[in-house]
């Protein structure tokens, strides 16, 4: 297994899973590749190169290396570029030699993870860029895919976003079904300071809403479906109290007028809920 590692993800158990989804474990006749098996002599050895057809930021590579190897531990994996690489349609990432069976046993899951990270890389380097010359730092959100949120925000990192919260545990983060059951964000993010917690992000959708959270000890605030104007008009009367976050709305159209409102972020939750697969190809032939 290579060596990757990133807090709270188990790479080998990642890639087992996978495999055994895909090899149909626990169905009849399960644990096999039927077409490699029936196809490809068993002694067949294969090289592939997997290269972009689009421009793309890349991510994953590892998680693809672990996936080859699972199969054939003898494989020779060697990756041409990084995770958080840019590059040009037709650019070579890996070069894998190895069992042919194995190779394409492991050929679509490898595909899939680098896939998909790749395609959430990339569009979060598309937002990146579009906020052009600001202060403002790009923030993904918890809108991931279950069981994936690990690997889908090292996405976000390899395209230059900064992660938000990981989950529920890091942080409160106070919104409107939050402040309707407590009467009011005033209420609301008294009861977590009361409750001890340290980060307390709370939502606000009306300017009126700011000082009463501020008061109360919100230590970050999410400015939630403003415009520019509003945003500006915003970050003006927290003057610099605690961080401000543009959120709701955002498209690739919108975020450098958002970003230049004066906001310390703008989260945008279709990075890791709505990014497209990147176009990555993997040939294989017999050597």
């Amino acid at each position: 297994m290579t060596s990757f590692t990133l807090p709270g993800f188990d790479l080998a158990t990642f890639v087992t899973a996978i495999l055994a989804e895909d090899l149909g474990l626990g169905w009849p006749g399960d644990g096999h590749d039927v077409t490699s098996e029936s196809v490809i002599p068993a002694d067949a050895r294969f090289v592939g190169v997997m290269d972009s057809r689009d421009a793309i930021t890349v991510a994953g590579l590892p998680l693809a290396a672990a996936f080859f190897r699972a199969l054939d531990p003898a494989a020779v994996v060697e990756s041409l570029v990084r995770d958080g690489d840019q590059v040009p349609p037709g650019t070579p990432l890996m070069r894998i030699t190895g069992n042919g069976r194995a190779l394409l046993t492991a050929e679509r899951s490898a595909l899939n993870t680098v896939q998909h990270l790749s395609g959430i890389a990339t569009m979060a380097r598309q937002y990146v860029d579009a906020m052009g010359d600001t202060k403002a730092v790009l923030l993904d959100t918890r809108k991931t895919i279950p069981g994936l949120r690990v690997l889908e925000k090292y996405a976000t990192r390899m395209g230059g976003a900064t992660n938000h919260r990981m989950g529920l545990w890091d942080a409160a983060m106070i919104k409107d079904n939050h402040v309707a059951i407590a009467g009011g964000v005033g209420p609301a993010v008294a009861r977590a300071k009361a409750a001890g917690v340290v980060r307390i992000i709370c939502e606000v959708d009306r300017l009126d809403q700011i000082a009463p959270a501020l008061d109360a000890g919100a230590t970050h605030l999410l400015l939630d479906n403003m415009g520019p104007d509003m945003l500006a008009q915003a970050v003006g009367l927290v003057a610099g109290r605690v961080p401000c976050e543009a959120s709701g709305g955002v498209r690739l159209d919108t975020i450098a007028a958002i970003a230049a409102s004066g906001v310390d972020y703008v989260s945008v939750g279709r990075l890791t809920q709505s990014a497209p697969a990147a176009d990555i190809g993997l040939d294989f032939v017999a050597v």
